[in-house]
C-alpha cells in the first residue's frame, strides 16, 4: 500500500508541475484567443467595405455629360477618372500581394494550433490512461492508510488538487479548440477577402475598359460627324496652335531662366536612343499627312509609335525635365532639355515617371505609354524641337 501511495503522489507530482505549465499555457492561449477575436472583426469589417469603393460608372458618366461640350475639358475630366480608376486598381493589387502574405501566415498559424492541440489532447489521454489504471480503490485505499488526522488532510488537499487540475486540463484542450477554430474562421474570411479583391481589381478593369473606349469614341465622333467637320479641323488647328504656343512659352521661359542665371546647357552631338524598348512600329510619320479622321492635309509634328498601356518611354538622351505635366490635347507629358536649344517632347502617358528639373540620363524611364489627351488608342507621340521649330525626329533617332 505505501508503495502504491508513493506512485501516486509521484505520478501527481509530475501532474501538478504540468499542471502549472498549463496554467502559464492557459493565460498565453486566452490572450491568442482575444487577438484572434479582434483580426477577425477587423477582417470581416474589411470584407464588407470592399464593395463599396468600387467605381460608380453612371454617376461618373452623369457627371461628364455637363463637359461635352467642351472636349477640352471633357477629356481632361474624363482622363482624370482613368487615373482614379488606375490607381484604385493598383491599390487593390497591393492589398492581393499584401492578403496573399497574410494567409500564408495565418495557414502557419492554424497548423501551430493544431499541433498544439494535438499536445493537449495526448496529454489528456495519458492521463485518463493513468486514471483508468489506478482506479481501483485508490483514492479509498489512499485516504485509509493515512497515520493521522494531519495525514489524511493532507492526502484529501492532494486529491482535491489533482481534480482540480484535471478541471483546468479541460478547460485548457477547449479553449486551444476554440483556437483553432478562430484561427480557421480568420483563414477562410482571408480567403473570402482575397477573392473578393480580385474580383474587384476584374470589375475595375472592366470600367477602365468602358471610358477608355467611350473616350475614343466620343473623340472620333465628335471629329468625323459632317456637320462639325469644319469646326472640327478648326478645332484640330487650334489644338496644335495651342501645344506649340505651351511648347513656345516653355522654351521662353527656360531662355530668360538661362540668362538670368547665366547658365548653358550644351549638346555634345551623342547619338539618341529610341524612346521604346521593343515596340518600334511607326503608326503615324513626320511631316505632311492626311488626318486619319479628319480627311484634310495636316501637318504631323512628330512620330506616333504605337505600343500597349504601360510600356516604358525612356530618355532619348541625357538632358534636364523643364515639363512633367498635364494638357488636354498633349495629355500626361514630359519634355527634356538637352542643351543648344534641343529639346525632345514626350506626349499621351498613362503614367510620369519624372518631375519637372530633374536630371535624366539616356534610356532612363521617365513615362509609361497611355492614351491620355487627344488620342483615341495607346501610343507615343515623340517629338523634336531644334532652335524653337519641329523638326525629323529621324534626325536624332534611327527607325529599324
Amino acid at each position: 500500500m505505501l508503495s502504491l501511495t508513493l506512485l501516486f503522489l509521484a505520478t501527481w507530482h509530475g501532474d501538478v508541475m504540468m499542471g502549472s505549465a498549463a496554467k502559464s499555457g492557459d493565460a498565453s492561449i486566452l490572450e491568442s484567443i482575444r487577438a484572434k477575436q479582434e483580426q477577425i472583426s477587423k477582417a470581416e469589417k474589411e470584407k464588407n467595405g470592399l464593395k463599396k469603393n468600387l467605381s460608380d460608372v453612371q454617376g461618373i458618366k452623369k457627371s461628364l455629360e455637363s463637359k461635352k461640350k467642351d472636349l477640352n475639358n471633357y477629356i481632361a475630366e474624363l482622363d482624370n477618372q482613368i487615373a482614379q480608376i488606375e490607381q484604385r486598381m493598383n491599390d487593390l493589387k497591393e492589398q492581393i500581394t499584401s492578403k496573399e502574405a497574410e494567409i500564408t501566415e495565418t495557414q502557419a498559424q492554424v497548423e501551430d494550433a493544431l499541433a498544439r492541440e494535438k499536445g493537449q489532447m495526448d496529454s489528456m489521454i495519458v492521463r485518463a490512461q493513468q486514471m483508468y489504471e489506478k482506479r481501483s480503490n485508490l483514492m479509498s485505499d489512499l485516504l485509509l492508510s493515512a497515520s493521522g488526522i494531519g495525514d489524511f488532510l493532507n492526502r484529501a488537499e492532494f486529491m482535491e488538487k489533482l481534480v482540480t487540475y484535471d478541471k483546468e486540463q479541460w478547460t485548457n484542450f477547449q479553449n486551444y479548440r476554440k483556437y483553432v477554430e478562430l484561427c480557421e474562421r480568420q483563414l477562410e474570411l482571408e480567403k473570402e477577402i482575397l477573392d473578393q479583391t480580385k474580383e474587384n481589381v476584374q470589375l475595375e478593369q472592366n470600367t477602365l475598359e468602358i471610358f477608355m473606349e467611350q473616350k475614343k469614341r466620343d473623340i472620333e465622333a465628335y471629329q468625323s460627324d459632317i456637320e462639325n467637320k469644319e469646326k472640327a479641323i478648326e478645332e484640330y488647328e487650334a489644338m496644335i496652335k495651342q501645344q506649340d504656343e505651351e511648347i513656345k512659352a516653355l522654351e521662353l521661359a527656360i531662355e530668360a531662366d538661362r540668362k538670368r542665371l547665366s547658365v548653358m546647357r550644351t549638346y555634345d552631338g551623342g547619338t539618341f536612343t529610341f524612346p521604346l524598348a521593343s515596340y518600334t512600329r511607326v503608326s503615324d510619320p513626320y511631316g505632311w499627312r492626311i488626318h486619319p479622321i479628319l480627311k484634310v492635309k495636316q501637318f504631323h509634328n512628330g512620330i506616333d509609335l504605337a505600343a500597349p498601356k504601360g510600356t516604358a518611354i525612356y530618355a532619348a538622351y541625357n538632358g534636364v525635365v523643364v515639363a512633367a505635366a498635364y494638357s488636354p490635347t498633349m495629355g500626361n507629358y514630359v519634355m527634356i532639355d538637352h542643351g543648344d536649344n534641343l529639346y525632345t517632347i514626350y506626349m499621351h502617358a498613362s503614367t510620369l515617371k519624372v518631375q519637372a528639373n530633374a536630371v535624366v540620363s539616356k534610356g532612363d524611364t521617365i513615362a509609361l505609354v497611355g492614351s491620355t489627351g487627344r488620342s483615341t488608342g495607346n501610343h507615343l507621340h515623340f517629338s523634336v524641337r531644334k532652335d524653337g521649330e519641329y523638326v525629323s525626329p529621324t534626325d536624332y533617332i534611327t527607325l529599324p
